[in-house]
Formats: C-alpha cells, sequence, structure tokens
C-alpha cells in the first residue's frame, strides 16, 4: 500500500512539474532550438502514423555522453541481429542530435515521454515495443510501471550508481525500490555499482564492464586535433567538459602561479554545456585573454595570435583531447562527481584530475592505478602540477602510453551486452 501510494503521489507531482518543465525546455531552445523540436512527443502524442507491425528495440539514452556510450552497443546488437528495429529515445537536445547520426533506414527516434501516467501509458501503446534498455542510472518510477503494464520487459545497462547516489535513493525506497526491482536485468559497470543496484532493490545484477571503452575515438577528429596543436606556437593545456565555476578557478589558479610559469600555456575551455558557450567566453576575455570560439575558425584552424580556445562545438570531443599536451578533468575540481574520464585515456591525453570522481570512481581509481592519470587535491594543486607536467615531456609521454593500455584492456563490454540482452 506505501509503495502504491508513494508511485500514485509521484504521478500527481509530475503532472503539476510538467507545465514547468515544458516551460524550461522552451526557454533553453532559445540557444539550443532542438529543444523546441516536436515537444508533444515529451507528452506521448506523435505527429506520425502508427508504425507498422512491432517488434521495435527500444533504447533510452538520455543525454550526449549516454548516446555515445550507446553507440558501440548498437553496432553490436546489430552484428548479432542484422534486422534490428531500434527505438532511439533520449531527454536532451544534444542526446537527440548525436542520436540521430546512429540511426538506420528503418529506425526510429523520439523523445522520452515525461514520468506521467498517461504520458508513458501513450508511449507504449503507439510503439509498442518488444523490450527496453535504459543506459546507465535512467530508472523512472512511472516508466517502468507502466511498462510492466504493456508486459515490456525492460533492462539497465552499463548501470552505474555511486554510494552518495545510493544514500539519496534509499531516502525514496517506497517508490525507487520497485522501480528497480522491475527491472528484467542490470548490466553493471562494476562490483561496487553492482552492489549498489542491489541494495537499491535490482534482482538480476550482472558485472558486465563499461561501454565507453568501447567508444574509440574517429581518427579524422583525432587528426584534425593534431593540426590544431601544430598551429598552437606553445603548450596546450585543457580544461575538458568544465561545469560551472572551474573555469573561474583555473584563471585564478594560473594568475597566482604567474611568477612561476616559464612559458605560459594556450588555455582551452570545452564547457560540459552549450548554454555556458558565451558565459565561459566573456569569462576568459575578462581574464585578458584573447578568445578563439571553435565555431569561428577559418578553414577548421585556429588563428595563432589567440591567448585562449574555446571549444564551443558538440561531438568534437576527440580532437579536443587530440590538441591537449595535457587535460584536467572537468566536474572533478566542484563537488559534481566528475566527466568521463576514459574519453581522454583512449585518445593518449595525459590527465588530471580533482578530488570529485563519484559517478566514474571505478574507472578514476582505475585509470590512476594504470598511470594514466594523477589525482590533485584541488584546482591550484592540480594547476601548479599542470605546469611542472607540461615542462616535462617524458612524463607525458608515458601517462599518455598508459592510457591508451589503460583504455585497450577493458574493451569487450558490448558484445558481451549485446548478447545478454538479446539471449
Amino acid at each position: 500500500m506505501r509503495e502504491t501510494l508513494a508511485l500514485a503521489l509521484w504521478g500527481w507531482a509530475m503532472r503539476l512539474a510538467t507545465p514547468l518543465l515544458l516551460a524550461r525546455w522552451w526557454w533553453r531552445g532559445r540557444q539550443e532550438p532542438g529543444y523546441r523540436v516536436v515537444m508533444a512527443e515529451r507528452l506521448g502524442f506523435y505527429d506520425m502514423r502508427r508504425p507498422s507491425g512491432c517488434g521495435w528495440f527500444w533504447l533510452h539514452a538520455v543525454s550526449l555522453g549516454e548516446t555515445l556510450a550507446a553507440a558501440p552497443l548498437i553496432e553490436a546488437l546489430r552484428r548479432q541481429e542484422p534486422d534490428l528495429r531500434l527505438l532511439l529515445t533520449c531527454t536532451t537536445a544534444t542526446g537527440r542530435e548525436a542520436g540521430a547520426k546512429l540511426l538506420r533506414e528503418g529506425d526510429a527516434q523520439c523523445w522520452l515521454p515525461l514520468d506521467t501516467p498517461g504520458a508513458t501509458r501513450r508511449f507504449f501503446d503507439f510503439w509498442q515495443p518488444r523490450q527496453g534498455v535504459l543506459m546507465e542510472t535512467e530508472v523512472w518510477p512511472t516508466l517502468i510501471a507502466q511498462a510492466q503494464r504493456a508486459g515490456v520487459p525492460v533492462d539497465l545497462a552499463n548501470a552505474r550508481l555511486s554510494r552518495k547516489s545510493l544514500r539519496s535513493g534509499q531516502r525514496m525506497a517506497a517508490l525507487l525500490r520497485p522501480a528497480a526491482a522491475g527491472l528484467r536485468r542490470v548490466l553493471a559497470q562494476s562490483a561496487p555499482d553492482a552492489e549498489h543496484l542491489r541494495c537499491m532493490g535490482a534482482s538480476r545484477v550482472e558485472v558486465a564492464g563499461n561501454l565507453k571503452f568501447d567508444s574509440k575515438p574517429e581518427p579524422e577528429l583525432l587528426a584534425l586535433g593534431r593540426r590544431w596543436r601544430e598551429a598552437a606556437d606553445r603548450p596546450v593545456l585543457l580544461l575538458a567538459v568544465s561545469r560551472d565555476g572551474e573555469e573561474a578557478m583555473l584563471l585564478q589558479a594560473l594568475s597566482a602561479q604567474r611568477a612561476s610559469i616559464r612559458e605560459r600555456p594556450l588555455i582551452l575551455v570545452v564547457p560540459r554545456h552549450p548554454q555556458r558557450f558565451d558565459e565561459v567566453a566573456s569569462l576568459l576575455a575578462e581574464a585578458g585573454l584573447r578568445v578563439a570560439r571553435r565555431s569561428a575558425w577559418r578553414a577548421g584552424l585556429p588563428p595563432a595570435d589567440a591567448g585562449a580556445w574555446l571549444g564551443d562545438s558538440m561531438g568534437e570531443m576527440p580532437a579536443y583531447y587530440a590538441a591537449a599536451d595535457l587535460a584536467m578533468l572537468g566536474g572533478s575540481f566542484a563537488p559534481l562527481g566528475g566527466q568521463n574520464l576514459i574519453q581522454a585515456a583512449a585518445c593518449g591525453c595525459p590527465l588530471l584530475m580533482g578530488p570529485s570522481t563519484f559517478n566514474f570512481a571505478a574507472a578514476a581509481e582505475e585509470a590512476l592505478a594504470a598511470g594514466a592519470a594523477e589525482r590533485c587535491q584541488d584546482m591550484a594543486a592540480a594547476t601548479a602540477r599542470a605546469l611542472r607536467l607540461l615542462d616535462d615531456s617524458p612524463a607525458r609521454q608515458r601517462m599518455a602510453s598508459a592510457g591508451l593500455r589503460f583504455a585497450a584492456s577493458h574493451q569487450g563490454a558490448a558484445e558481451r551486452m549485446a548478447q545478454q540482452l538479446l539471449s
């Protein structure tokens, strides 16, 4: 009774929040027009004819990171089932844009519906998927309940759950435990993730590895990044996938180190969220740096006299890593759990991390043990260490080689997951 009441209250809360969520996406659409595309799909209404037949393999990747991780899984699924009909859902504009590139003729794409009883019921009634796969952490209570009503088995792939998220989830156990228990199968990234997911209520949990290791950087992007590096007349220090506040931390730390800098590095900043591009450009300019935005580079090459590069493009992260002599991991210097560090290793880019990496805890510890990355207590310590490493080419080369070995040694999760999901 307690769980039924919790689900009903959640449904009403989501109904009340629906106008606010739609307004928020419409507002974000000022800078990211993709958010304003077919917004009726958020409510489970579709401006297309009902697809003939059924048999859709439904996969949900919430945003850009999950979509990129899903790419090798989708390839593996198609190798094992060539006639696979893919229905790909997402929540963010960047995820939808990246997901469109993964579709083939006969596939389909739409927004994941809001987690209300009506929207999720209409989603399942319209698409009639044969099964569903949610990526990483996207377990919505009403969605799982409606999938059970429709007889659609749902798996959680590349699953992760930090200790912090487990504690938060346990405070809403009446709502989230039934959702976790409603999953048919959970394929976890690591043993700690698997244990946390079992504690959350998932019953059938297996460790299958991390799909991000199977996401190989495109050679064309790596070559592009190397051309950018050749255009720079000094070492390039990258703040990768930065979050709010971290750019200011870096600028402050560099200012404090000014007297000890033998050769001032060229700063490359790639913000995590596109809506912050203008904000970060202004911040760099206020620090006295001549900013060259990637979107304005003529012939695809940066100007030689820039003091800072701003990576205001999507889907080019491998090029940014290839252009850098050294990277600092965004989201790890603010208490946000860090971003994907595996991509840096796969690109052969030495990496410095801050203290907060709980979103990628296992990968972070393994990268440290492999010598592919180093951890620093804060941005000031990381900046001082970065300046020393920029003067130590042999040390950087050892870290780069270790990163490549580390990334290669953990591949194979896509084939394992595809086999289990299709069994």
